[in-house]
C-alpha cells in the first residue's frame, strides 16, 4: 500500500524523511519532549538524520507507516509529529503525537491525531490502537480522552521502568 499524504482542513501529515532532520532535532529538544517522552541523545542534525533512518524509516520500510511531520497549510511550517508506532509490549499500534512549543493549545494535536485515527481505522483497518502517557503529562492525557481513547492499565516496559499510562480506542 502506498502511504498517502493526509490533509486535514489546516494540516498536511506526511512521513518524516532526513530532509526533516533540523525539524526533529528541535522537536525532541525541546522541553516537553524531553520531560515527557525522554532524552533520545539528538544533539545535532547528523544524529536526528541517523535517528530517522533507524527508528522511523526502517519502520516505514517494514510496516509502511510511522512518524508523519505535521506541517500548517498556511505557511508550510513544520509544527509537529504525528505517527503510528510499534512497540514491544502492546497489543497492536500505538499513537504518538508532540508539538513545538509555540503550536501547542491550538487545536493541532486534535486535528492530526483524529486524522490518523480515521486513517488507521479506515486504510489500515485496525480493530483498535493505543496510546502511552505519563501520569504527569495531562495535556496529553485529555486530547486522548477528546479522542475518545479510555485509561486501561498502568504499564512498563523492560528497557524504561517508569510506569506509563496506556490507553486504548476500539473502533
Amino acid at each position: 500500500m502506498n502511504y498517502p499524504e493526509i490533509s486535514t482542513e489546516r494540516l498536511i501529515l506526511r512521513p518524516t524523511t532526513i530532509a526533516d532532520a533540523t525539524f526533529v532535532r528541535a522537536l525532541m529538544n525541546s522541553p516537553g519532549w524531553l520531560e515527557n517522552i525522554g532524552d533520545r541523545g539528538i544533539n545535532s542534525d547528523e544524529d536526528a538524520r541517523n535517528y530517522i533512518l533507524e527508528k522511523m524509516q526502517s519502520q516505514f520500510d517494514e510496516l509502511g507507516f510511522s512518524a508523519n511531520t505535521i506541517f500548517r497549510k498556511e505557511d508550510n511550517a513544520k509544527i509537529g509529529t504525528c505517527g503510528l508506532h510499534q512497540k514491544d509490549g502492546i497489543d497492536g499500534y500505538h499513537i504518538g503525537f508532540a508539538f513545538l512549543p509555540e503550536f501547542q493549545h491550538k487545536g493541532y494535536g486534535f486535528e492530526s491525531a483524529n486524522a490518523l485515527l480515521q486513517f488507521a481505522k479506515e486504510s489500515l483497518q485496525q480493530p483498535k490502537l493505543s496510546a502511552i502517557v505519563l501520569e504527569t503529562n495531562p495535556n496529553s492525557r485529555a486530547l486522548l480522552e477528546k479522542l475518545g481513547f479510555t485509561f486501561s492499565k498502568q504499564i512498563t516496559f523492560e528497557d524504561d521502568p517508569e510506569e506509563l499510562m496506556l490507553y486504548e480506542l476500539w473502533f
